[in-house]
């Protein structure tokens, strides 16, 4: 059975106790967190949402929270000395899925 999910302005194909790196939600480590944006349950029986499926939620424990790999953003014109550097390490929130309510 998998759900697709939408959290963080993207949607996600999930499982049971599968592992997702989402966009960073205000949870503590350890607590869980119910995901209700369903817009199709499969498996044996599919549901598809318009555009959500009514009743069902899908709800994962946090794992931890970090920040992801350092992305170098360098801005250059040439023949002006003109040059910027900035570094941008974007927050996330690790879940594992527990549960697929439909």
């Amino acid at each position: 059975m998998y759900a697709i999910i939408e959290t963080g302005g993207k949607q996600f194909r999930v499982e049971e106790g599968q592992e997702l790196y989402i966009e960073k939600l205000d949870v503590e480590a350890g607590e869980t967190v119910t995901f209700d944006r369903v817009l199709m349950v499969g498996g044996d029986d599919v549901k598809v949402g318009s555009p959500m499926v009514d009743g069902a939620t899908v709800t994962a424990k946090v794992e931890k929270q970090g920040r992801g790999k350092k992305v170098v953003v360098y801005k250059f014109k040439p023949k002006k000395n003109y040059r910027r550097k900035q570094g941008h390490r974007q927050p996330y929130t690790k879940v594992v899925i527990d549960k697929i309510n439909a």
